[in-house]
């Protein structure tokens, strides 16, 4: 399937005029800067999640690795708790996605997305917008793409065009994930998340729970396959991915705690390379940095390491402790950040060399407790 564009050119041309007039200036929400006396090296944005209100805040990432509060962004949208959820609200990974100067964040109380332009530590509003189905908790983007993954009703996937950092949808780029909508509790049998593959041919969905499965979407020629390729894993909950830097598929399966690679090959299958069980309670998601990847485990409060074997072998490193609640984690200049549900703190760690992470230092997000999603640069 190909998209044809002619027919949205008007709209596509109207859209990017606006969101070029927005970061022109004038349009900021807020101007506050860098503390006094700090050195900014870069910027971290975490999601709030937040019931009444969902937000982005937005740290300075200082050269010692310390965050400090910089402003606070509103999403025009609402955070949402899952059935049975505790300190991941969203039971998933990737709610909140950088595609070059543009973040997109995840209302799933709302059913929508927000598009913002990044300005170093701030961020300018540009869109709210319609996510096609309900919960949206991840979303993925690549090149001039962007998915979300919606959660429930039987979860469903729909495509977007980004232009200019507006979000452009596409009905034919609408899938939907037929998975059991009754199942409970939600925050295991609902999807995961949603993610591309390095070269941008697929896409792919964890399903958790529900069908434990990984489902393998091909996006070649700029469309969307009619159905998936699905791989089942019975009994292991597949929940967060990301990929290595030889292209494998770096798993995090809940059911036993453990951590999985897998070749993607060319049908869009899944072949397993290795597996290793963390030891720790409810591993769910996974952040991938260089040679090494990390699981946040939420029921023991730590982070175990993993080292990469150019084959997809993995080496187990050791566990870090954190702060209580471990979730969602991103990596930047040689730190770990890694939201802690059961606070709602930000744990900062410096990367060793050798993989090792050490401690220095945490900041409390408002209202953030339960919240998940973070990027950082």
């Amino acid at each position: 399937m190909r998209l044809s564009l002619k027919a949205s050119a008007a709209g596509v041309a109207a859209l990017a005029a606006v969101a070029t007039a927005l970061l022109g200036g004038g349009a900021a929400q807020a101007t506050t800067g860098s503390p006094a006396g700090s050195d900014p090296v870069g910027a971290v944005f975490v999601q709030t999640d937040g019931l009444a209100g969902n937000a982005i805040v937005a740290y300075d990432r200082n050269a010692d690795g310390t965050l400090h509060w910089a402003d606070t962004y509103p999403t025009g949208g609402l955070g949402l708790q899952l059935a049975g959820s505790a300190v991941d609200h969203l039971a998933s990974q990737g709610s909140l996605a950088r595609a070059g100067g543009s973040l997109f964040a995840v209302n799933a109380g709302s059913n929508t997305i927000t598009s913002f332009a990044i300005r170093g530590d701030r961020l300018v509003r540009l869109q709210t917008t319609g996510s096609g189905g309900d919960a949206p908790v991840s979303i993925a983007t690549h090149d001039r793409r962007v998915f979300v993954l919606n959660a429930r009703g039987g979860g469903s996937i729909q495509g977007y065009l980004n232009v200019g950092g507006l979000l452009v949808k596409v009905p034919a780029w609408h899938r939907d994930l037929g998975l059991n909508p009754a199942a409970t509790p939600q925050f295991v049998t609902t999807p995961g998340q949603i993610a591309f593959t390095p070269d941008g041919s697929k896409l792919i969905v964890t399903t958790k729970a529900n069908t434990n499965a990984f489902d393998v979407f091909s996006t070649a020629g700029f469309g969307l396959s009619a159905s998936p390729v699905v791989t089942t894993v019975p009994g292991t909950v597949p929940f967060g991915i990301q990929f290595d830097a030889a292209g494998h598929l770096v798993a995090v399966e809940a059911g036993p705690s453990a951590i999985a690679t897998f070749t993607v090959n060319a049908d869009g299958s899944l072949t397993q390379l290795a597996w290793a069980a963390t030891g720790q309670a409810a591993a769910c998601w996974v952040v991938v940095s260089g040679a090494y990847a990390y699981t946040s485990n939420a029921g023991s409060a730590s982070l175990s390491g993993y080292r990469l074997g150019t084959v997809g072998s993995l080496t187990a490193l050791g566990n870090t402790a954190t702060d209580p609640g471990t979730v969602d984690a991103a990596t930047a200049g040689g730190f770990l950040y890694v939201q802690t549900g059961a606070t709602g703190t930000v744990d900062e760690f410096r990367m060793g060399a050798d993989g090792s992470l050490t401690k220095v230092g945490s900041v409390l997000v408002p209202d953030a407790v339960g919240g998940e999603g973070i990027v950082a640069s």
